[in-house]
């Protein structure tokens, strides 16, 4: 099958693009690269530099690859900046949405599964949210995922386009980009790892669910690939965990400070300072993910502490090549 993924290049689309290609499908991708990198992919992938707001250029892509699935990951996708910028964010995540739905349905397209959010969808909850929590966003971003499984919905039933919304949890892992507004693994991550100290928001207990990138990107294959008995559905994607970012620092200190150690690296990891609340942030997100391993079959296999040690790993890969003289 042939499968277009927005946001392709990107931290999570990449693994996608890995899932479907080891499933045997071929892979495409549309992407501006503002925040997602050639790197990200093998060097046979093709890569349509193009912003999902291009109506012209977006149409272009998909007379040319004709997809049988689209796989919708590319979004604005930091919570802070939809506060800041909410008009941004909507031309992006909403009219960006569009724009994909519209040719989807032009050209024929069979499902498209849809990067949501359940942090953002539920707000806070201290118990796992199950897809019929009522959804209570606080956030533009959230605000605006909401508006994108609506769509979704509306889609299914006026042009009978299979839609699957996956909400994930707080994803992690390789390729995470350590340098934007999100992302607090693979910012710690890469600070430590340099000998830089970290920042944790507020009081740092504000309670977490991670999932592992690898597991996100098999949720989306089982998404596009399994027989699903209705034409738009919702699924969370999440552990049912929860961390806060204080436990989540010590965690990573531990695994970078046993990176180090392996690679001969005297350094040491600095403790955290506390900064200000961030504005958009909800004190606790959990969802539960029943109804995916029912539907779809799938569960999480990394727990924290392995998805992080991997994780860190990785990283160590690419940030610590200088000290080791590679």
């Amino acid at each position: 099958m042939r499968a277009l993924v927005t946001g392709g290049a990107g931290f999570i689309g990449s693994h996608i693009v890995d899932a479907l290609r080891a499933a045997g499908h071929e892979a495409f991708v549309l992407d501006d690269l503002s925040s997602g990198s050639h790197d990200n992919l093998p060097a046979d992938v093709p890569v349509y530099e193009l912003d999902i707001r291009d109506t012209e250029g977006v149409a272009r892509v998909f007379d040319e690859v004709r997809p049988e699935w689209v796989s919708h990951q590319a979004a604005q996708m930091s919570v802070s900046r939809s506060v800041r910028e909410p008009s941004f964010d909507a031309q992006v995540n909403v009219l960006g949405l569009l724009n994909i739905l519209e040719n989807a349905v032009r050209v024929g397209v069979q499902r498209v599964t849809f990067a949501s959010s359940g942090g953002a969808l539920y707000g806070d909850v201290y118990t796992p949210a199950t897809e019929a929590a009522a959804a209570a966003p606080i956030s533009p971003y959230g605000i605006t995922k909401w508006v994108g499984e609506q769509y979704l919905q509306f889609f299914a039933k006026m042009h009978g386009l299979q839609s699957v919304a996956l909400r994930y949890a707080n994803v992690y892992g390789p390729r995470q980009n350590p340098h934007g507004e999100a992302g607090v693994v693979a910012v710690f991550t890469t600070r430590m790892l340099n000998g830089e100290g970290t920042r944790i928001n507020g009081d740092g207990k504000y309670i977490r669910d991670y999932v592992y990138v690898g597991d996100v990107a098999r949720a989306n294959l089982m998404a596009m690939t399994r027989e699903l008995p209705e034409k738009s559905s919702a699924f969370n994607i999440g552990t049912a965990t929860g961390t806060d970012v204080n436990e989540l620092n010590r965690m990573i200190a531990q695994a970078c400070r046993t990176e180090l150690q392996q690679r001969g690296i005297d350094r040491d990891v600095p403790a955290p300072e506390h900064g200000p609340h961030r504005d958009g942030d909800i004190r606790s997100s959990l969802v539960d993910a029943t109804k995916a391993g029912e539907v779809l079959g799938w569960q999480p296999s990394r727990a924290i502490d392995a998805g992080l040690r991997e994780t860190v790993g990785w990283f160590a890969g690419r940030e610590l090549q200088a000290a080791v003289g590679g």
